[in-house]
């Protein structure tokens, strides 16, 4: 029996020859004639056996004797120069085919040489180049390495299979080694973060998402996997402004229409264990080449035994593929890249394919598109600004949930109707613990085209991203406007885009902090530190018992007070710039008139030393090492007549051990607070009555003494820093550790925007840190102990930092 592929060149159909006929080989390369003939003799032999196992066996042996017989050639190397550190056997994986040969690695290059010379004699990757590299699972085995040479684009420079989990580890750790000093290793975490902020778009966190979670353009059973996003394929207009006009995508494909869903959970509940609520996955090489037939037919082909599908099945039309996913009885799947991508040609039949005549008469030729794209790039280009739209935007945390997040196994999976066949699950089935070979090659067919779950990357709630609205919330006020609120005119910035500008501007050169002044106030470490509106006085408090007054202009210390002889531990100004209020150690919170010089009250709030407060809008919020956060409510005396000031205690929020730091976010509604033990606890104060306070989140994941902790502007994310060296930012939402940043040593104070922080550290240096790219981009020497408390103003143009060398210092950006 004989295949006849490409005639003339053209792609068509293979026709099959039975019965006795002769064929004329002529070969490139004469003296590799007696190999030829060798190998085909071998393969002939194979194909002779008769179970598949034995042939998948047989074919095995002769490949690896092959390659034993063989080794890398050295003249290849692009220098003579080059150190050699390693080289085995392995595999080059591209779609359907994968091509043994002999790899290895330089100190400067990474080199593949295929056996058969196919692509090329030698393919060579300058590992400078290298931006990415992911291990892979190929075929259920951990034994895959994919390495891409750019940030973001789709596909990879060379995927790799090994023969061996141990060659695998050891060529990934060569090439991690070597470009850990160029680039970042990037984490499925830190890509959220990026994506959550606004610095990737959409599109690209599903692109790394996908590839972190084992999916690869060169293997098509685990194929890059996008949703459908547009649910509108009829109108004449696409209205992104709708929510109608999208999908639901807090649902998987499979439960979009009730009455399918309804028919499969009866088939479900009837069924004996395992249980799959469906037949079909929404991912496999079939679904990926049902939509890329027209660019790469050779492979539908291949996949097909040599036909194309009966032409009522091919992709013919957006409105009816998408119909199918709704309506059909077996039909889940979901999208590929392509879809948002810029090249339309795999919707046009470029290569005039003859895809066959559909029932009613008409060819198969392009895929037809809805009435609102004018053609196949304008289809591309609507497609990719629904996928950036806001409400995709809002809602792509719930899909991901889905795929590749806490949905994806067990219970949640089961409530979400997400549940697909056992074999299709990274551990659904130990091909190692079969030892049948006939077994095992059928259940390996059988996995790598039905398809494949992504490997599940979340197991708690995706966070959501954070809209631009909600940047409208700036750094002093919750009453700022957005954007599309504005009432300056289209033309015109609004003074809070200006203060934007400004501090964004600041924070970018944050680095180019300058000592202005400094000066020894104190006699022990300083704790506080408060400044009046116009930035005249600076007040500070002490270890050494004092609260102090200092004049930036006439350069002195005008006022020194002392409450009790116990530490003061935080000071702030209230609204008016009248009072100072000083936490302390005595387990009392004091007052302090600005105006007339004196105490003007005290609160005995506590039963121990009171760590930190905050005031906000007539509430005073005090932490305390007696384990509770006290909510007051606080009218102001009249100083003249000595009427004190009146305190009504609103809440007391429970805590197990000492409470270090709290914080409220921008809108003062939620207060978060951080124990010696590294919990930190999340409240909703909006209900803080004296009945209640809503405890909405509580985060056990620091398990270290904190010593700080800010949200975000956003109040979306909280940064803390503690006793373990580490940065943490944390989604207030969900609970989840976002990104993690290890320092060298403990930082005691930091201000942050978002993406760069400013921290105090335990030798005194002030340093500048990429959160996003988790590592220091910047020193500053400053104090000559630790940099205990630190001052930014609105602007964030002037810092002021207290330490443990009893100094104040000055700080002024200078552009």
């Amino acid at each position: 029996q004989v295949f006849l592929i490409k005639e003339r060149n053209v792609i068509t159909p293979y026709k099959t020859v039975r019965g006795r006929t002769e064929h004329l080989f002529q070969l490139d390369v004469a003296g590799k004639l007696g190999d030829v003939v060798q190998t085909l003799h071998q393969l002939y032999r194979a194909s002779c056996l008769d179970k598949m196992g034995d042939q998948a066996a047989m074919i095995t042996a002769i490949l690896q004797s092959r390659l034993a017989r063989t080794s890398f050639d050295k003249n290849r190397f692009q220098s003579i120069s080059e150190t050699l550190h390693m080289e085995c056997k392995a595999e080059m994986v591209t779609p359907l085919v994968t091509n043994p040969g002999h790899v290895c690695v330089t100190d400067a290059n990474l080199y593949f040489q295929p056996l058969n010379g196919y692509p090329k004699p030698v393919v060579q990757i300058t590992l400078q180049n290298v931006r990415r590299i992911y291990k892979r699972r190929h075929g259920l085995m951990p034994l895959g390495l994919e390495v891409f040479c750019t940030e973001n684009d789709l596909c990879s420079d060379i995927y790799l299979k090994f023969y061996n989990c141990q060659d695998r580890d050891e060529f990934y750790f060569l090439i991690a080694t070597y470009i850990e000093n160029h680039v970042t290793e990037h984490t499925a975490e830190s890509y959220m973060l990026q994506w959550q902020r606004g610095h990737i778009s959409n599109y690209q966190y599903l692109l790394h998402l996908n590839n972190l979670a084992d999916r690869s353009c060169n293997d098509l059973s685990q194929y890059p996997v996008f949703p459908w996003i547009i649910a509108d394929y009829s109108s004449s207009v696409l209205d992104l402004t709708k929510p109608e006009t999208f999908r639901d995508l807090s649902k998987p494909i499979g439960a979009l229409n009730k009455e399918r869903l309804d028919r499969l959970l009866t088939r479900y509940q009837e069924m004996p264990e395992p249980k799959f609520m469906y037949g079909s996955h929404y991912s496999s090489p079939g679904y990926v080449l049902f939509y890329l037939v027209r660019v790469a037919p050779e492979y539908m082909l291949c996949l097909q035994n040599g036909k194309f599908d009966h032409a009522d099945r091919t992709f013919n039309s957006i409105a009816e593929t998408w119909k199918n996913c709704l309506d059909g009885a077996t039909d889940f799947k979901e999208l590929i890249p392509e879809f948002y991508e810029n090249d339309s040609s795999f919707l046009v039949n470029n290569l005039k394919l003859d895809l066959g005549k559909r029932q009613g008469g008409k060819m198969v030729e392009d895929v037809e598109l809805p009435p609102w794209a004018s053609g196949p790039d304008d289809f591309l280009q609507k497609s990719q600004e629904a996928l950036e739209s806001q409400y995709v935007s809002e809602h792509l945390h719930e899909w991901i949930d889905i795929i590749f997040g806490y949905k994806q196994k067990g219970n949640e999976a089961v409530a979400a109707h997400n549940v697909f066949h056992p074999l299709t699950y990274e551990g659904g089935v130990d091909l190692n613990s079969i030892m049948d070979p006939n077994e095992k090659v059928a259940l390996l067919t059988q996995i790598l085209e039905f398809g494949q779950t992504p490997k599940q990357l979340f197991t708690v709630p995706h966070p959501r991203r954070i809209m631009p609205k909600l940047k409208s919330l700036s750094r002093t006020s919750s009453h700022s406007v957005s954007i599309t609120e504005s009432p300056a005119s289209p033309n015109e910035e609004s003074f809070e885009d200006l203060t934007e500008e400004s501090i964004t501007l600041a924070w970018n050169n944050i680095a180019k902090l300058k000592l202005d002044e400094q000066y020894k106030i104190h006699k022990e470490t300083i704790t506080g530190i408060a400044v009046t509106c116009n930035g005249s006085s600076v007040f500070t408090t002490s270890q050494d018992s004092t609260l102090k007054m200092f004049s930036k202009e006439s350069k002195t210390i005008q006022r020194s007070v002392s409450f009790s002889n116990m530490a003061l531990s935080s000071c702030l100004i209230l609204p008016g710039d009248t009072t100072v209020i000083s936490s302390s150690w005595d387990n009392h919170i004091y007052f302090y008139s600005i105006a007339f010089g004196r105490q003007q009250d005290i609160l005995m709030g506590h039963d121990d030393a009171v760590s930190k407060i905050c005031w906000q809008d007539g509430r005073l919020y005090s932490a305390s090492w007696d384990s509770t956060v006290k909510v007051w409510h606080c009218v102001p005396g009249e100083t003249l007549s000595n009427k004190k000031h009146h305190f009504e205690l609103l809440a007391e929020l429970e805590h197990d051990v000492s409470v270090n730091t709290i914080d409220l976010n921008a809108a003062n509604t939620i207060l978060a607070s951080g124990t010696k033990e590294g919990t930190i606890s999340v409240w909703d104060v909006t209900t803080a009555t004296t009945a209640l306070v809503t405890k909405t989140e509580c985060l056990n994941m620091l398990f270290c003494c904190l010593f700080a902790f800010f949200f975000c502007t956003d109040s979306r994310h909280l940064l803390s820093t503690g006793e373990d060296c580490c940065f943490k930012v944390i989604d207030v939402q969900t609970g989840m550790l976002i990104s993690s940043v290890t320092t060298d040593e403990p930082q005691r104070c930091f201000k942050w925007d978002g993406n760069t922080i400013l921290s105090g550290s335990q030798s005194g240096e002030l340093l500048i840190w990429d959160l996003l790219g988790g590592k220091v981009t910047g020193r500053i020497k400053g104090h000559t102990g630790a940099v205990m408390s630190m001052w930014m103003n609105e602007q964030c143009n002037s810092v002021i930092t207290g330490g443990e060398d009893k100094q104040i210092m000055f700080w002024k950006l200078q552009y």
